[in-house]
């Protein structure tokens, strides 16, 4: 049986499974590339993640101003953070993206350097950010690869999740609602469940989108993309048709002599579950798994990743922690010490 995509009319792209993170589509998915308004899911995710959400922002001049897309701000203007992410992710405000900015980093310079903290802490290599909304700079850019990895990281926060998804949004201080400029969630895919797009001339017609359905959720991330709309409507049904989340391994113990120390064991806290073809699946019994160890000397923390591979491709990594009955031993000895440090007996 063939697995053949439907091939995409984009330049760059990546189509990925969120829980795991297995990359079921990719096309020069690891160039460099201009990525317009989908740099916003970074400037989201770090104001988000910042815990200033409902503190109140004074618009400056210099967002007012900036060039582009826009929710209309006025200088001096007085609005909540939790707000302006609204008006940037469904609007794709680049004056809101400036006035995040500002609040959150201090300056827009102090912003870009943690959006590429982040950048780095989520292990985008081929990525950097000189600014909060994506206009075209020189030294801006990404690659589909990357914004997959961010975008699946942003959907693991629920409040980014729940932005992502909103079709509608009145902020306090507006008369109007805003509608969400996502096609693909407001239009043309039934089990869409956000995203954000993106334009420049230079970039062209860019777009990040996920979707969810029969328990798989899928995140597809194009570059541009004259025709889009279709390249991701058609690569999530392909991948819907194509992979189903399978067990491959049951939670629990997981033994690692084989490969190290003699008698040393592992844990698996939550069983290893992966989208696999019809084929793949056929050959479970096949698939393999080898450590990449951490510190086996120590109990108390992750002891190293083991990684599934079938016919020599890896189709995932997860954590291998230390085991139940160790942690328990590792706190009742905590206890032991200070009861100590205490005279406590």
């Amino acid at each position: 049986m063939s697995y053949a995509s439907p091939g995409v009319s984009a330049r760059n792209a990546v189509l990925m499974e969120q829980s795991t993170g297995r990359v079921l589509f990719e096309k020069q998915a690891h160039n460099k590339e201009k990525i317009a308004s989908i740099t916003k899911i970074m400037t989201a995710i770090v104001a988000i993640e910042s815990g200033m959400l409902e503190d109140t922002v004074k618009v400056s001049k210099r967002a007012v101003y900036e060039e582009g897309s826009s929710v209309y701000l006025e200088q001096g203007e007085k609005m909540k953070l939790k707000d302006l992410v609204y008006g940037l992710m469904l609007r794709s405000g680049n004056d809101a993206a400036t006035a995040i900015a500002e609040h959150v980093g201090g300056s827009l310079e102090g912003f870009v350097f943690l959006m590429n903290q982040k950048a780095a802490w989520i292990g985008m290599e081929n990525s950097h950010f000189a600014n909060p909304h994506g206009l075209d700079a020189e030294d801006h850019y990404s690659t589909a690869y990357d914004m997959a990895l961010l975008t699946r990281y942003a959907m693991n926060n629920e409040v980014f999740r729940k932005v992502s998804s909103t079709t509608t949004y009145k902020a306090e201080s507006r008369t109007y609602a805003w509608g969400n400029k996502n096609k693909m969630l407001t239009k043309y895919y039934a089990h869409s469940t956000g995203g954000k797009t993106g334009y420049t001339k230079a970039a062209g017609r860019t777009l990040v989108s996920t979707a969810e359905k029969d328990g798989m959720e899928l995140i597809m991330v194009t570059l541009n993309a004259p025709d889009d709309w279709n390249d991701h409507r058609s690569m999530f049904e392909w991948g819907y048709e194509t992979y189903d989340l399978r067990e491959i391994q049951e939670k629990g113990g997981l033994q690692l002599e084989e490969q190290h120390n003699e008698g040393a064991s592992g844990y698996l806290w939550e069983p290893v579950i992966v989208p696999l073809t019809k084929e793949e699946a056929a050959k479970i019994e096949e698939i393999t798994y080898t450590l990449k160890p951490n510190n086996l000397e120590s109990i108390h923390t992750v002891l190293g990743k083991a990684v599934y591979q079938l016919n020599g491709k890896e189709i995932v990594e997860v954590s291998v922690m230390a085991e139940p009955a160790k942690v328990q031993s590792f706190w009742e000895d905590t206890v032991e010490v200070f009861k100590r440090m205490l005279g406590v007996y």
